[in-house]
């Protein structure tokens, strides 16, 4: 006599034999057979009792849970957007996305679920680092931005997050005393002197003044593409040299595709420039000057001049004012004031 127990099923496997589950909420025991026997009625009892459970399936390394943050981080990786970034900024972006990932499991959460009030929370348990809670919101936004224009989401809950306040100065800016001292302790004819001279005479990024080369040298200007933003919005630069700079080159060793080299005669990267540089500061005493910081004082130092804002961009490359506002807001002050005061003494005479 045949009998059914509830929530049995057989399942037929691809080499025709016949398996026995116990199936109940969307779960699948395997049940002993055959059906009916000691075994099977043992396994019965405990799966329908709770106590036969079925197995979970393991989850490798490199398991992703379809529709996280996690996943949503890998589709970006694909994506042109994400591609089109500089090398480096992808590098960056995504040790911040993983270290995001791994915070707590955060990774494994759905995206669709991540709202603002997450996000400060995280913000503010960096708070103590606020440059890189502020590059983690970022780098957020740029992945939801890229959810939202692929149609995987509606909504970007880390445009909510304001950024924490840091130093609105940002880096130190030269000061001439500063460069006088560096020029006292690297004379002309020294790298460090050179490098000196280039910052200061082109206000450019490490990475542009690491590629300044004879190349780049035409009729006495210094021709050339921006290394930032290369890629997706480049900027084309025409520079001229002046004498002083003209002067510093002449009379110091340089590489052949790069005027700064390094002891084996090769280019510098970026990284590598910037830690030459740390040193040559260090031998001159300047613990606070670095080699961004004469950026800000070639821009400074233009305004000083009386130089627009728009001529300043010209030179540094700056597509916004935002950015040279801050560069030149203390030296603006200094001109603005003395011209007011010249005006005002011409009244009074």
């Amino acid at each position: 006599m045949k009998f059914r127990l509830k929530y049995v099923v057989e399942d037929t496997e691809r080499h025709g034999n016949v398996r026995l589950y116990y199936r109940r909420h969307g779960r699948k025991i395997r049940l002993r057979g055959p059906a009916g026997s000691p075994e099977f009625l043992a396994d019965y009892k405990a799966a329908a009792s709770g106590a036969l459970e079925a197995p979970k399936k393991e989850q490798g390394p490199g398991h992703v849970v379809p529709r996280s943050i996690r996943w949503l981080c890998v589709q970006y990786y694909k994506s042109a957007m994400f591609k089109e970034l500089d090398p480096r900024t992808q590098k960056v972006r995504r040790a911040i996305l993983e270290r995001f990932c791994q915070h707590k499991s955060d990774g494994d959460k759905p995206f669709a679920l991540l709202l603002p009030r997450h996000v400060r929370i995280r913000r503010d348990e960096m708070s103590d680092r606020p440059e890189a809670a502020n590059g983690m919101v970022k780098a957020l936004r740029q992945l939801y931005r890229f959810a939202l224009r692929y149609d995987l989401h509606d909504d970007n809950p880390a445009e909510k997050v304001e950024y924490l306040k840091g130093n609105p100065d940002g880096f130190h800016s030269w000061t001439l005393d500063e460069i006088a001292r560096f020029e006292e302790i690297h004379p002309v004819g020294t790298q460090a002197r050179l490098a000196l001279a280039l910052a200061i005479y082109t206000g450019q990024r490490r990475s542009d003044l690491v590629l300044f080369g004879r190349q780049h040298v035409r009729d006495g200007w210094l021709v050339f593409t921006q290394h930032k933003g290369r890629n997706r919005n480049p900027v084309q630069m025409e520079i001229p040299i002046i004498p002083e700079l003209q002067r510093i080159i002449d009379q110091t060793q340089t590489g052949d595709l790069a005027f700064l080299v390094t002891a084996f005669n090769r280019p510098f990267t970026s990284n590598g420039f910037g830690n030459r540089f740390r040193k040559w500061c260090d031998e001159a005493g300047l613990k606070k000057c670095s080699v961004h910081g004469l950026r800000k004082a070639a821009a400074a130092r233009l305004a000083e001049l009386g130089c627009t804002e728009q001529e300043i961009m010209a030179i540094t490359g700056h597509r916004t004012s935002k950015e040279v506002t801050r560069y030149t807001r203390a030296a603006s002050q200094k001109t603005r004031a003395e011209s007011a005061l010249r005006r005002l003494s011409g009244e009074q005479s």
